[in-house]
């Protein structure tokens, strides 16, 4: 029997392919622009082949969101396949970009009434995949739509992220460094330490000397919310290279009851706006 309720998101959450498909999470891509190419974030371009890309070209790429009618096509498709379910539609930060706005209006475009409900997450990247993750667990187990927005409000609200990035630099040329803008012009090897607010923007939190201090402040504001002993859930992203997550990993690990780790790695249109070399932390309890 189908579920009752089908989730539905876009490819900014950062979700592994194997754990998407497996959870029959239904997947809208955001597109890469290389010039007049224009790639679909993890359908036409998967992230080696993008960061090989990056690193080819001289010029910035640029992002779009998912038209309407791309929205409503995927939206009719579900019902067509799974008459009578509901659709929770969960989307990256409407302050980073117009995906959100995109799912609302293909709503009022399409031509039957659908039990549709779209989350603006305020989030990005695997801080609402992880959200996205539970819902579709949630889903399969046959929790109602109520149940799911409810448990996902709940874990977004106790969730802390904090990332580290090589440099400003993309988060500036593309538009999306929001309050860390303050941190522009600080002299070599400070590294910020950055996060998404309440408002869905990228956020200062602190700015320190050298890539090994910072990750410790991290593991300092970790402990503020999480104490040693209790089970949490560790969710690494990192953009080229896994070696600064790897390391984050190993530090963090020395500190909490880590009881589940994750790996993922940041897609096309999220890197585009944090370059190589990032590294995030997604901590949540069990």
């Amino acid at each position: 029997m189908d579920q009752r309720v089908t989730i539905v998101t876009d490819s900014t959450a950062d979700i592994p392919r194997e754990l998407r498909e497996r959870l029959q999470i239904e997947m809208v891509p955001l597109k890469v622009h290389f010039g007049n190419e224009v790639f679909l974030d993890g359908v036409t371009i998967e992230p080696d082949a993008f960061y090989t890309r990056l690193a080819a070209s001289s010029a910035l790429p640029t992002t779009s969101q998912p038209s309407p009618a791309e929205f409503v096509e995927a939206y009719e498709r579900i019902l067509r396949e799974r008459p009578g379910t509901a659709i929770v539609s969960y989307h990256l930060s409407s302050a980073f970009s117009g995906t959100y706005q995109s799912a609302v209006l293909a709503q009022s475009l399409m031509e039957q009434d659908a039990d549709l409900t779209i989350v603006d997450t305020k989030s990005a990247s695997y801080g609402f995949g992880q959200l996205v993750v539970l819902a579709a667990e949630m889903a399969q187990a046959g929790s109602t739509r109520e149940q799911i927005i409810a448990a996902t409000e709940q874990l977004h609200e106790q969730q802390r992220l904090y990332f580290l990035v090589d440099t400003l630099e993309y988060l500036q040329k593309g538009g999306r460094i929001g309050k860390a803008s303050a941190l522009l012009g600080t002299i070599l090897n400070i590294k910020p330490i950055l996060t998404i607010d309440g408002e869905g923007v990228v956020a200062p939190v602190d700015k320190v000397r050298g890539t090994k201090k910072a990750m410790q402040r991290i593991v300092d504001l970790l402990r503020r919310d999480f104490a040693a002993e209790e089970p949490v859930r560790a969710v690494y992203a990192y953009s080229q290279s896994r070696g600064a997550a790897t390391q984050l990993d190993a530090l963090i690990g020395s500190h909490f009851n880590v009881q589940e780790t994750i790996y993922t790695e940041l897609g096309a249109v999220i890197g585009t706006h944090v370059g190589p070399g990032t590294a995030a932390i997604f901590m949540s309890r069990m």
